[in-house]
């Protein structure tokens, strides 16, 4: 993934390309076709392309684009209405929006949303700051959610300077359309005894996103009573601000009111037109104390028709109301369902007050229950603290999943590799994706490789809502079977990618993570299981022939990551962005010659995981095309033939390469590379590092295979990858070991402790070191070495910061890169609980 890429570059000042015009809705020139099947009526064009004598290069560029911008024609895996209030009405509302701090939203194409904004007024001179959606830089934190069953209940903390504001939500049942749900948000002093108590205001906002009506019922002092609702899919609503009362009780407390409604400006924009409107003309004045001045909202409901998308009909509506008072207090946000109220039928109490209290209460003791007897960490003797880190953890994962809906850009495959294709991207039909995300203040979107291993903690907690996730992926399937590594749907996902990055190409792939929660499914004896897979199997089947296909390498049985940077003078070592390992060494000259050895690794594992589901599910000409393949890519005479490499002792890639390369200072061009003495040519990569323990990781050796042991030395020799902070991603003795990529590129995968990588290094040994074999004791002391560093530096970074992080440092086992990162860093959950 290009995560490191997208973190060390601004979108440009100004210039729209390509890119920017097709997310904007500029129509495209070439490509932009309608969902469907490529048939007879395309092949009938390119017939006619021909007689009219158009070249075969553009009839084959525009075939291809339509390909590549065409939904796959298998049946879905997942009922076209699975997301639907009456298919799962316990996933309909949810909080599908990791972007923002705190809200929640329909899993819909057009759908209601609510959000949370707030700001201390007076902590600094002029417009406060007004908090809403996560970002890396705006010193919130740590901030996190303490629980999250994924489900219908979280408890967050969000610490904000001298503030600590706690937000918890409630879902009920009931009805047609995915029933109540009640919020509480609690603000306090972080710190106990603060003798000037700051003046906040909340603004609690209801979005809509298309012809849905929203009419506001106005009540005394400019607040309102409640907000009465209507959308085809949630039937008659009506959602409620309560009262503000003190954290813990019932007594009430003065609240000075404003509210503004307008039409909706576009996600992206709801803060600054927030900003914009505030105002200094307004005073809080509580019973017996002095006025205090804030800035509020315009105070009226007047409608307001004057934002960026022109007239209100058709665009949705924005409604907020702002809450200002003084800390510390309690407000509660209340959703209600029309259809939970039938006629004839008694009312629910509504969800609040103490009601409320018992419900969170209630589900807190009930997410701990189960917390415990899923992953067992009390009973392996981990102490609170690690158990509560399990528990945020798994918690932060859930909480960060988002449904997402829109348009994709593509670029096709046309064979051009090395040279950038003549053509412009298009548009990718609407698709909808639900998918936990990497971190939720800087990668709010779905991307493939980590969507593998995020749903190996989500499935162990709830196999229901992996399904739903893989299902989603699988949807996202082209005509030739290719999804996009990185998914950017919707214009709340679109504005936190610079333009130049929102192109996907149909040429690149990315490791197939999916295919491990795939496998335990397989094993898993779950009918639900087995019943999706067999809907799932011919999407799984046509994406992994298209990486085998696409992927191929220069001879029979190796496998090439298409899609390396140029060899550009400024780089170091070109990057492999598709393998998801980015700056990671590879050949230093790219060639078509080479041969990666990670990306045969999970060619082996597909074949092997298709192979076994082909044959559980009676699949013959599957099972009879995929388990020959299975056992060729497993056999080790040929991975040694094409990747072991002697003069190294271990697996290796294979290019044209040379490591006497470096970064030298030539003005005025800044840094540049400068290849010494010992020109490239082609030989195996001597780069030892992740990418060299790929046999070991997907365990493809034979227990008493020979070169078990030599990955084993690399392993625990501190020299290469052993650090006390779990295993570095490149060997300490690399020349590349650290080394930028450019003047302005820091090393990503070139030192740091990355723990979806530990992750496989420990059910690795952890799997040899339960099978018989001369290194099977080495390999569980290994094993149980690893899991207490990895742990115990994942447990104090916690400890000291708040937050799991991206990746670690190997010197100092610090928490480095984007944060919270509650991806696949939550696999530290699963290595507390032992569970590969």
């Amino acid at each position: 993934m290009a995560r490191g890429e997208r973190r060390r570059r601004v979108a440009p000042a100004e210039g729209k390309r390509p890119a920017e015009r097709a997310a904007r809705g500029v129509p495209e020139r070439r490509g932009g076709g309608a969902p469907g099947t490529p048939g007879r009526a395309a092949l009938a064009i390119v017939v006619l392309l021909l007689a009219l004598g158009l070249s075969g290069r553009w009839m084959l560029a525009w075939y291809r684009m339509r390909r590549a911008v065409t939904l796959h024609s298998a049946p879905p895996a997942l009922p076209p209405d699975s997301s639907s209030p009456a298919v799962a009405p316990d996933l309909f509302w949810g909080t599908y929006r990791p972007q923002v701090y705190f809200g929640m939203k329909t899993r819909s194409s057009q759908p209601l949303l609510t959000g949370l904004m707030w700001a201390q007024q007076g902590a600094t001179p002029g417009t406060p700051k007004l908090r809403h959606t996560c970002e890396q830089g705006d010193g919130v934190g740590p901030y996190g959610w303490e629980f999250h069953d994924g489900l219908s209940f979280g408890r967050q903390h969000i610490q904000d300077g001298a503030l600590r504001l706690t937000t918890e939500f409630v879902k009920r049942p009931g009805g047609q359309h995915g029933g109540d749900w009640s919020w509480r948000v609690t603000v306090e002093p972080q710190a106990s005894g603060t003798s000037a108590l700051p003046l906040v205001s909340l603004f609690f906002y209801v979005v809509t996103d298309g012809k849905e009506v929203l009419v506001p019922e106005v009540g005394a002092k400019g607040m309102l009573k409640f907000i009465s609702g209507h959308t085809s899919e949630l039937g008659d609503f009506r959602v409620t601000l309560l009262p503000p009362t003190s954290p813990g009780d019932s007594t009430s407390k003065h609240g000075s009111y404003n509210v503004f409604w307008s039409s909706n400006p576009g996600l992206p924009l709801l803060t600054e037109l927030v900003k914009t409107r505030l105002n200094g003309w307004f005073q809080h004045r509580p019973p017996g104390a002095p006025p205090e001045r804030y800035l509020g909202l315009p105070g009226t409901l007047k409608w307001e028709d004057r934002g960026p998308r022109g007239q209100g009909q058709g665009q949705g509506q924005f409604l907020i109301q702002q809450v200002t008072l003084q800390v510390p207090f309690s407000v509660e946000f209340v959703f209600e369902s029309g259809s939970a109220r039938a006629a004839g039928t008694p009312a629910p109490e509504r969800l609040a007050g103490s009601l409320l209290t018992q419900a969170l209460e209630d589900h807190a003791e009930a997410f701990s229950k189960r917390f415990e007897k899923t992953f067992r960490l009390k009973e392996k003797g981990l102490s609170t603290g690690e158990q509560a880190l399990g528990q945020a953890a798994l918690s932060g994962l859930l909480g960060g999943i988002g449904y997402f809906y829109g348009q994709g850009l593509v670029l096709p495959d046309l064979g051009s590799e090395g040279s950038e294709p003549q053509v412009d991207p298009a548009l990718f039909p609407p698709v909808p994706l639900f998918t936990a995300v990497p971190s939720r203040s800087f990668f709010p979107r779905g991307f493939l490789w980590d969507e593998g291993f995020h749903q190996l903690v989500v499935q162990r907690w709830d196999p229901h809502l992996t399904r739903e996730a893989l299902g989603h992926w699988l949807g996202l399937l082209n005509a030739d079977g290719w999804i996009g590594r990185e998914q950017i749907l919707g214009e709340e996902a679109r504005a936190r990618v610079p333009p130049e990055f929102l192109v996907q190409r149909a040429a690149h792939a990315n490791p197939p993570t999916l295919l491990l929660p795939v496998a335990r499914m397989l094993s898993s004896g779950d009918p639900a299981d087995l019943a999706f897979l067999q809907s799932a199997f011919p999407r799984l089947r046509a994406w992994f022939s298209w990486l085998r296909q696409s992927q191929a390498g220069p001879v029979p049985l190796s496998y090439r990551w298409r899609g390396r940077d140029s060899a550009l003078p400024t780089l170091l070592n070109p990057k492999t962005l598709p393998s998801g390992l980015d700056d990671y060494p590879r050949a230093s000259h790219p060639s078509a010659a080479e041969r990666h050895l990670d990306l045969r690794c999970w060619v082996a594992l597909g074949a092997r995981v298709l192979a076994q589901l082909a044959e559980q599910l009676g699949e013959v000409e599957a099972a009879t095309e995929l388990g020959p393949l299975a056992v060729e890519l497993e056999a080790e005479d040929s991975l040694n033939e094409l990747h072991w490499a002697p003069e190294l002792g271990v697996f290796a890639d294979f290019g044209n390469h040379t490591k006497d390369v470096q970064l030298k200072p030539r003005p005025p061009q800044g840094m540049v590379r400068v290849v010494g003495r010992s020109q490239p040519h082609l030989q195996y990569v001597d780069a030892l590092g992740y990418v060299t323990l790929f046999p070991l990781l997907l365990r493809l050796l034979d227990p008493r295979s020979s070169h078990l042991g030599p990955l084993l030395d690399v392993v625990a020799d501190s020299r290469h990858l052993w650090s006390p902070f779990g295993l570095r991603s490149l060997a300490a003795s690399s020349s590349f070991y650290g080394q930028r990529n450019s003047e302005h590129d820091p090393p990503y995968w070139r030192g740091a402790v990355w723990l979806n990588i530990n992750y496989l290094a420990l059910g690795a040994l952890h799997h040899y070191g339960q099978l018989e074999g001369p290194h099977q004791a080495r390999a569980a002391k290994l094993h149980s070495e690893l899991r207490a560093n990895v742990v115990g530096n994942v447990w104090r970074q916690y400890q000291a910061t708040g937050f799991l992080w991206e990746q670690y440092s190997d010197r100092d086992g610090r928490g480095m890169g984007c944060r919270p990162f509650q991806g696949w860093t939550s696999l530290v959950l699963l290595i507390m609980a032992e569970d590969y």
